[in-house]
């Protein structure tokens, strides 16, 4: 897919070092095409890191995106140059007349909060609001997945015993659903987290379909029955050594963390990871943009 992306954005240079075919604006502007319109709140404090996972997996269909990258304007984290918000990120209050074809919501390393104690908690539900008119399909990732679950349908997120921390193994309950077509029986995906959302909540809500579950991982795909909702709990979009990152970095703190399951070879963490999960999370984006976005969004944008 060509994504259309602003020249100086850090991640271009990656993607392109990686041969995943990106466009200038200028290349752009002068196709005749409307590309698709898909907003990407990141709520992660590596926001460079993000945006650059979530870029690599919107990159595998003849769809021209033009994305538009969205933080909080009530907080502001420290770990990302200001000067790269300023040159490449905007605010709800700047976009909310606008409307888009998709939008994806990340997530935040904030589950161990209540949702209420979160600093931008009042913005996030607006924007969740706002994306029920103004956007299409809102595909929402792991503690965005969460936060959404609890404001459209007052789902509740419960603690576990320890960290769910490694990769799992996921079958689909619905096999021939378009959002798993061409997937394996058994497919993996990363998880890095210490709370949950239980399938027996999501089931009492006739509005919501459980897509996919994992034995060990619990409940992991879940839609709206108008598509135009999706809740993915863990994170597909993962680099080969993000675990791996988070593993040590625990270690360095002194803080306790189990070594990640089903990541290293023999479980042994000074071996080298093997990814597992990349094709199937390929599939997940491309098929969300393929047959939730593409196929169904209306032409003219402004008719969302």
């Amino acid at each position: 897919m060509p994504i259309r992306i602003p020249d100086s954005l850090p991640a271009r240079e990656v993607l392109e070092e990686e041969n995943i075919f990106t466009m200038t604006e200028f290349r752009a502007f002068h196709q005749d095409i409307r590309p698709l319109k898909v907003l990407i709140l990141n709520l992660m404090p590596t926001k460079i890191v993000t945006e650059t996972q979530l870029l690599r997996k919107l990159s595998n269909t003849p769809l021209q995106i033009q994305v538009e990258l969205l933080q909080t304007a009530s907080y502001v984290g420290h770990y990302t140059d200001v000067s790269h918000l300023q040159s490449f990120y905007t605010t709800f209050e700047r976009i909310r007349d606008n409307k888009y074809d998709g939008m994806i919501i990340t997530g935040a390393p904030v589950e161990n909060m209540e949702f209420e104690e979160v600093d931008y908690w009042p913005e996030l539900c607006a924007i969740m609001e706002w994306s029920k008119t103004h956007v299409h399909s809102t595909f929402h990732v792991c503690w965005g997945a969460q936060a959404a679950f609890y404001y459209h349908y007052g789902i509740p997120k419960h603690a576990m015993d320890k960290k769910l921390f490694g990769v799992f193994p996921h079958r689909a309950l619905k096999p021939n659903s378009p959002l798993f077509r061409g997937f394996d029986d058994v497919f993996y995906v990363p998880h890095s987290r210490h709370t949950e959302n239980r399938a027996e909540d999501i089931l009492e809500i006739p509005a919501l379909e459980l897509l996919a579950v994992s034995e060990e991982a619990g409940v992991f795909a879940v839609k709206s029955r108008d598509n135009r909702q999706f809740f993915i709990t863990g994170h597909p979009e993962y680099d080969p050594d993000t675990l791996a990152r988070e593993y040590r970095r625990d270690v360095d703190k002194g803080l306790p963390i189990d070594v990640p399951r089903h990541y290293f070879p023999d479980d042994d963490p000074t071996k080298e990871p093997i990814v597992q999960w990349r094709s199937a999370a390929q599939l997940l984006y491309t098929n969300w943009l393929n047959y939730y976005v593409y196929q169904t969004t209306p032409y003219d944008v402004r008719n969302i």
